[in-house]
């Protein structure tokens, strides 16, 4: 059988110091589109961390998908990570499989190089494009990221599916950017038949994450 191309190779360590370097870091692994790091400034620190990796929507990048997660990341100790996709969208979208998990195992290894992880919480999160691609993406990596986090998305395509990720999904019901018949119920559907542990809400109102639905996600995630 071919290999996966969605498999990431990048694998977590547990027994590296308290980083020195903290807030809003650049990856310094690409060009124009690169990715970005936030590590807490005021949090202690102490012992492996959770990591949250995050996929923004198409058209976006890193940065609109770090900022809403700052605060808890102070609150909570989490480390963030988030890559711009190499073109205007994530590379499953755009026909395969191949630059943008490229990518992300770089900025994995980078990450796994400096900071402590908890391999018991790493997550990957998306929203919109980010959410289908984080799903998809996931699913062929569960031995790694224990949480998929999914804000609004569209679809799965994964390559394979490789252990048991814990799964949260959460849609608008008056999405008109993707529908939620047509995505977020379909996705719920096809998450459920496949055996997935899955935590599915919805909420009154459109194409967006409202901060309930994001609190209501980290309480899930448990961290």
């Amino acid at each position: 059988m071919p290999a996966d191309p969605a498999r990431l190779s990048a694998r977590p360590r547990q027994d590296l110091p308290v980083p020195a370097g903290r807030g809003l870091l650049p990856l310094g692994l690409g060009t124009g589109r690169d990715g970005l790091i936030y590590v807490p400034e005021t949090h202690p620190l102490e012992g492996p961390r959770p990591l949250l990796v995050a996929c923004h929507g198409a058209g976006s990048q890193a940065s609109h998908s770090i900022k809403p997660f700052v605060e808890a990341a102070e609150q909570r100790g989490l480390i963030l990570l988030a890559c711009d996709s190499r073109g205007g969208t994530w590379d499953v979208i755009r026909g395969g499989y191949g630059p943008d998990v490229e990518f992300i195992d770089r900025a994995l290894q980078l990450v796994f190089s400096r900071y402590s992880i908890d391999p018991a919480h790493l997550a990957l999160d998306g929203f919109s494009d980010g959410a289908s691609y984080a799903l998809s993406l996931g699913l062929s990596n569960g031995d790694l990221f224990s949480h998929l986090l999914a804000f609004s998305p569209g679809f799965l395509a994964p390559a394979g599916q490789v252990g048991q990720p814990k799964i949260f999904v959460s849609h608008g019901t008056a999405d008109r950017v993707l529908p939620i018949d047509r995505c977020g119920r379909v996705i719920r559907q096809q998450l459920t038949q496949a055996g997935y542990d899955l935590h599915y809400t919805e909420f009154e109102g459109g194409h967006t994450v409202p901060p309930q639905v994001q609190q209501e996600a980290l309480k899930w995630w448990g961290v």
